[in-house]
Formats: C-alpha cells, sequence, structure tokens
C-alpha cells in the first residue's frame, strides 16, 4: 500500500514539476535530499519575537524540517524580515491547547521515538560535542530568563550543553540553537547512522513545497490526482 502511495505521489510530482520553473526543481531536489527529521527542535515559551524568528531561520538553514513550539504564557510570533521566508519551508507545530502543552508536546515526541534532550548549562551531563546520537532528539530549548519548565526538567531522558569558556554562564536562545544544530549536523553527516528523510518523505515534502509556491496549489495537486487516478 505504501507502495502504491509513493508511486502515486512519484506521478503527481512529475506533473507539478512541469509548471514550476527548472530552477525550483533543481532546488527542490537538492534541499529535500538534505533535509532531516532525526534532530527536532522545541521552544518553549519564548517570548522574544527575534530570537524565535532567528531559531526558525536556523531550522531552515541547518536542514531540520521541524520545529515545535510550545505556548503556555506568550503566543509564538514570526518577524519575517528575520525569519526571511523560513516558515515557508519547515514544518512548525504548535502546543498552545489545555493546561499541560509542555507535556503534551514532549509525549508527543517520545511517542515517536525521540529522546527528550533539555539544554540547559547548569547540569553537569554531556556536552554536545559527546551526546550520543544513536537516537533520534527532541532538542529542547527554554525562555531567555526562566529556561526550561520543571515539567520539561522531569520528563527529560538526558540533559545536554554548550561547553563556554567565559563569566557569562550562557548564550542566547537563538545562539544557542545554531550552535548545537551546527555541531550535531556535522557529527551526523561524519555518522553512519541514516538520518536524513527516507525517498518516500522526500517526495512527500517537495509536493508540500510544489502546495505552498503554486497558486491554488492544493486544488491543482488534487485535480492532477482525479484526472491521473480517478480519485474523488
Amino acid at each position: 500500500m505504501l507502495s502504491e502511495k509513493n508511486e502515486e505521489n512519484k506521478a503527481v510530482l512529475k506533473e507539478l514539476y512541469e509548471i514550476i520553473t527548472p530552477n525550483k526543481q533543481e532546488m527542490f531536489d537538492r534541499i529535500a535530499a538534505e533535509r532531516t527529521n532525526y534532530l527536532t527542535v522545541v521552544l518553549e515559551n519564548v517570548f522574544q519575537e527575534h530570537n524565535a524568528s532567528a531559531v526558525l531561520r536556523s531550522c531552515d538553514c541547518f536542514g531540520i524540517q521541524e520545529l515545535n513550539v510550545i505556548e503556555k504564557d506568550n503566543q509564538y510570533k514570526v518577524q519575517r524580515d528575520i525569519a526571511l521566508g523560513a516558515g515557508r519551508w519547515v514544518d512548525l507545530f504548535n502546543f498552545d491547547q489545555g493546561t499541560t502543552p509542555s507535556l503534551d508536546c514532549i509525549r508527543k515526541l517520545k511517542s515517536k521515538g525521540y529522546k527528550i534532550v533539555a539544554t540547559t548549562p547548569h547540569t553537569k551531563d554531556v556536552t554536545i560535542n559527546n551526546i550520543d546520537l544513536k537516537q533520534p532528539l527532541a532538542l529542547v530549548f527554554g525562555t531567555e530568563r526562566r529556561g526550561i519548565s520543571e515539567e520539561i526538567m522531569q520528563e527529560a531522558d538526558e540533559f545536554v550543553k554548550i561547553p563556554m569558556y567565559g563569566f557569562t554562564e550562557s548564550f542566547n536562545i537563538s545562539v544557542s540553537v545554531a550552535i548545537t544544530l551546527n555541531v550535531l549536523r556535522e557529527r551526523l553527516q561524519k555518522s553512519n547512522l541514516n538520518w536524513k528523510l527516507s525517498p518516500e518523505e522526500q517526495i512527500e515534502l517537495k509536493l508540500q513545497w510544489c502546495r505552498k509556491i503554486l497558486n491554488g496549489g492544493q486544488a491543482l495537486e488534487d485535480e492532477i490526482r482525479r484526472r491521473l487516478f480517478k480519485k474523488e
């Protein structure tokens, strides 16, 4: 069944590629091949808009496809001039419902096989240079003032920190995310782990991107599916 769905998606993508420019085709193929869900980022209650937007931009730059945002007291807002369009290409998941959005997010990620890694300078656990990468990681970053909540500290499987050598005890959150993703991405690239999106996932992602750049993209895809496969 999965193979049948993938063949259908390939056929639909081929049709959509006839519409978009060759330059966009090349970009989608090249970038999707470097995307990963092996690492995902979680932001908890970040209130400074420029930092939140910079994190979204860093996720795109380092090929991280999913960003999870926990909104308990502060709403996540993207500043377009900082994010530079990254919101079009990164999947954003908001957790802002109910009384336990932090736990809802963490438990969902655990159910998907992620190890929950709390980032904090106040522990004596591993650094980003030696954390075990054998399991997919969900990297949780807390607020600039209070750090990660006690809820997540209790749920975390591991704690990780960035080595620092000065008087200041922590980096700005957007800087912390960028440094962490840079180090872990380089380590993954040097590893033998299967950390990139599968060919099937890449096709689905490229379909998603086509829908976003084409006027009436979803309706266009639906029409192609009806024409090719007689699907309503």
